[in-house]
């Protein structure tokens, strides 16, 4: 019976860390307009873009980052998997070019698009490996003042 428990508790306490990443775009911008928060787009190659790994690895899932990113920003990644066990349903793939030919249309990655709730650009950044979570923050933070 303890192990039941235990693993019940890893996946709620698993849930609770987890970060809000919104499934849809739609969805992201909704809940930023309801929230009044700026939009993170992410534009990564997760299986192929070794500085989006990177990003993902040292900022995105890093402590701070994912304590800070859900009390202060709506959170969306425009994935590009090229590897046939990772490819997205069309339908989110076709709306990750749209947002690509918007928003990236040079194919930057990684490429870390800070937007309002009217999904105007406040500003764009790549992946410095030498940033640590918190400055990376900050950065985003000077977009959104």
């Amino acid at each position: 019976m303890k192990y039941p428990l235990f693993i019940l508790f890893c996946f709620l306490f698993g849930m609770l860390q987890a970060q809000e990443w919104q499934e849809n775009f739609v969805d992201a911008v909704e809940l930023a307009n309801k929230e009044d928060k700026p939009i993170v787009l992410v534009f990564s190659g997760s299986d192929w873009c070794a500085p989006c790994i990177r990003l993902k690895r040292s900022i995105l899932e890093s402590e701070d980052f994912v304590n800070y990113a859900a009390s202060h920003y709506i959170l969306y990644n425009a994935d590009f998997p090229r590897k046939k066990k990772n490819q997205l349903p069309l339908e989110k793939l076709n709306s990750n070019r749209r947002l690509a030919e918007e928003y990236n249309p040079t194919g930057y990655f990684p490429l870390v698009v800070v937007m309002d709730k009217q999904e105007s650009i406040l500003g764009k950044t790549g992946f410095d490996r030498k940033a640590t979570p918190k400055e990376f923050i900050s950065l985003l933070n000077g977009f959104v003042k």
